[in-house]
Parts: C-alpha cells; structure tokens; sequence
C-alpha cells in the first residue's frame, strides 16, 4: 500500500515538475490550458468515484485496485508521446478514471485489516508516502532533469513519464499477487483469514466480505441527515483546494522566488522528510492514546494559515527567497486534517453501503476541491499567484471552525451513549456482544445503540 499510493501521488503530481522542464513550451500551452490539465484529471475522477467504489464493493478489491494500477501506469507513459493540449488533457483524464479508487479503496482495506484504534496510525504509514516516496522520486527526478539540462534537446520531462509509467505498471503487476483483503489474498491460510477477520469484530461494522454484495438505499438516506457526513466533504473539499493549487503550481511558485528548477526538485526532500517525520510521529501518538485525532487535525491547519499568508505577503526579492520558502515549508502539516479525516471513515462509519457511500462523497468533495483550487492559480496573477495562495489561506481558517465543529458533534454522541447505556441494566460483556452482533449484521452506527465514536 505504501508503494502503491507513494507512485500514485507521484503520477498524480509530477506535472509540477515537468512544467518547469518544458512541458508547458514543447507542447504548446498557453493560458488557462495547464490549469485545466489538473481540473480535468480530478473531474473525471470525481466523475467515475461513485461507479468505482460500487465495483470495489462487488468484486474484489485487491484485483480491481491493481488492474487500475496497470493502467493509468500505461497513461502515464504515454504522456511521454503527447504532441500538444488535446493528446495531454485525454491522458489526464484517463489518469483520473483510473486513480479514482486507490485513496478510497484503501481506506476500504485498512478498515478490513485493523481495529478502530489501529486505523490512523496504519493510514498514516502508507499516506506517509505522499512525502516519503516524494524523497524517492526528487532525486530520480533531479538525475533525469541534470541530465537534460546538458542535453536541452533531450526534453527532459518526456524521459520523467517514461521512467514513472514503467515503475507504475511493473508495481502493479506485483501488486495483483499481494494487495487485498484477508478474505482475497493467497498468502493468508484459510485459519489465518478467520483470524484476520475475528480480529476487527470488536470494530463494530463487520468484517471484509458483510453486505458485500447489498447496496441499501436507506443507509444512503441516513448518509444525507448524518452532520458527519457533511463535515466530511466540506473538510475534504477546503483541504484539497489548496492540495490543488500546490500539486499544480508549487513548482512555479518556488522558482519565483528565485531558485532554479533544479534546486527546487532538491528543496522537496527536506521538506518531504519533515513531513514523513510528522506522519510517524503522530501516527504513534494517536495509536497509543485515543481521542487525538480531532485535536491534530485541528492543530494542523494553524502553520499552513499562516505559511500561505507569509508566502502572499512577504516581498519578493531575491533576499528574501529564504524567507519565503520557510513559509512554504511551514504548509507541510496542511495533509494531516485530510488525511486523518479519512481514517475517520471506518472507524466512524458502520454499514458497509454508508462507509462506501461516505468515502465516495468525501472524495468528490477531495475532487471538487483540486479542481477549484488549479482554477485560483489565474495565469495573469503569475508568477507569484498572491490571489490564489490568499485563497488557500482562507480555506484553511474555515477549516479550523469545521473541525471544531465536528468534534463537538462527536463528543455530544458519545456523552448520549454513556447516558444510554448507564440506564439500560446490561453488563459490559452483554453491551460488547449486541454491538458485535449488530457490525456482523450491517447495522448502522445510527442502528447500533452500543456504537462508540472514535474523536
């Protein structure tokens, strides 16, 4: 999992760093047109997100994610060949068909392995590759762009699809032998499978294969008046507004400042290795205490709020280039109040059709919100985008105030069910094995009057 979403965001985001390797010249863009690469790579991925998920939820996970692996590795090795605006905005949006349900999907995967309280802390390990796996690459990166810049003929960016096309697919065929859930993988005896799955019972949504193949309409209904629902798309879709715009325009941005293109592939590492450290270190609090979650997320807007102001603000002047990429460094925690919200999605969510239908509507609130963020970045406002980084600034304060919101909300359910559960005369024995049984029968947590909220 772990190499597998490190590649993806690598895919996903390297149009960054071939656009200040000629991308942009040698194919012949202008104007909002490498904007509309980035919207229209998570349209389409918002697009087929709902369809996605309904076939993750039928067949096999571990297959369908590895087959869709392969694929968008052949698209992102074709962009290699693209000649101009149409060949590239038709392989973006395929790339987007095609990575719609790897985050959701293993969001699906980590909610079949692990406990409740495992569930950050093992989403963290392999969203951590959205930076580890960045170090990995820069410097892959860095050797293909050094070498181009001797050889400006060489179109430096073309040799980064080959190089990225390639490790995606052969990753993906390795993937169909290893990636699933214990009831589909073959390396797990069929006593290991029962273990894996009596393992998570004490999760209270079921196991791996529980309303597998049954969409229920009423738990979509029940999505619809449920405020965590709503808190999980808004949140979704003000984080990834700026994900959007830094995925698109970092790059540019930091060149602005006055670094060179190469020296910029170079200033990722530190801050991608801050930002494993960051994953690790928070991955580990929240396994060992309980009811953190909430509180980082929180936490985790208040640099990036201020990073993005610093960047808007400050002068741009070479002496002050140092400065300014402080600022940028200080956005790192920005991912944290993303991704943490997605390990909320099974810890907080029972029924099989209301978890996938929740983790559906929180990536189309991801997708929404990537693509209105490459739209801010206005090609007349470059090449320091003051306007859009202001913007990312904004998202960041409502954030705060949504989060804080929801883990009201949360703290206000579970103080309901101590109240509960005080006057209903049933051992604590009795309570786990009626919520156990309620998990097993795709209950709800609306449903399950024994359901305990993870904060």
């Amino acid at each position: 999992m772990w190499l597998c979403y490190g590649i993806q965001q690598t895919d996903k985001t390297a149009l960054g760093t071939q656009a200040t390797f000629g991308l942009r010249e040698d194919t012949g863009l202008y104007g909002t047109q490498y904007s509309w690469l980035t919207t229209i790579f998570y349209l389409i991925y918002m697009i087929f997100e709902f369809p996605s998920n309904i076939i993750l939820q039928r067949y096999k996970m571990g297959k369908i994610l590895s087959c869709y692996m392969i694929c968008w590795g052949v698209v992102v090795l074709c962009i290699g060949f693209a000649q101009n605006f149409t060949h590239l905005v038709v392989l973006r949006a395929l790339q987007g068909l095609f990575e719609c349900c790897i985050s959701p999907g293993f969001i699906l995967v980590v909610g079949s392995w692990y406990k409740t309280r495992e569930h950050a802390s093992r989403s963290l390990v392999f969203q951590s590759a959205n930076a580890g796996f960045g170090i990995i690459s820069s410097l892959a990166l860095y050797g293909i762009g050094k070498r181009g810049a001797q050889n400006p003929d060489s179109e430096p960016w073309r040799w980064m699809s080959y190089f990225l096309g390639a490790m995606t697919i052969c990753i993906g065929i390795l993937c169909l032998f290893l990636l699933g859930t214990p009831s589909e993988v073959k390396w797990l005896t069929p006593e290991e499978k029962r273990m894996a799955n009596a393992r998570i019972v004490s999760n209270n949504t079921g196991h791996d294969r529980t309303g597998v193949r049954k969409w229920q309409w009423k738990q979509v209904r029940e999505c619809l008046i449920d405020p965590c629902f709503w808190f999980a798309g808004i949140n979704a879709f003000l984080s990834s507004l700026p994900n959007g715009g830094l995925t698109t325009f970092a790059h540019i941005i930091n060149t602005s400042f006055g670094f060179t293109n190469l020296e910029v592939i170079l200033l990722d590492i530190p801050r991608s290795a801050f930002s494993v450290l960051y994953f690790v270190a928070i991955g580990l609090i929240t396994s060992k205490r309980s009811g953190l979650r909430l509180y980082f997320m929180i936490v985790s807007t208040i640099p990036p709020f201020v990073g993005f102001l610093g960047m808007a603000f400050i002068p741009n002047n070479p002496s002050m280039k140092w400065t300014k990429w402080g600022m940028y460094f200080m956005t790192v925690p920005y991912v944290i109040s993303l991704f943490l919200a997605w390990s909320l999605i099974p810890s907080n969510t029972a029924g099989r059709t209301k978890r996938t239908f929740t983790s559906s509507f929180t990536f189309v609130g991801y997708c929404v919100g990537n693509m209105t963020g490459s739209q801010i970045f206005k090609a007349k406002d470059a090449p320091f985008y003051v306007p859009g980084v202001v913007g990312c600034a904004v998202c960041f304060g409502l954030e705060f105030a949504v989060l804080v919101c929801w883990r009201i909300v949360l703290v206000l359910r579970n103080r309901r069910l101590d109240k509960t559960i005080a006057l209903d005369g049933l051992s604590e024995e009795e309570r786990t094995l009626r919520a156990k049984k309620m998990g097993e029968e795709d209950k709800t947590d609306f449903e399950n009057p024994y359901f305990r909220y993870t904060l």
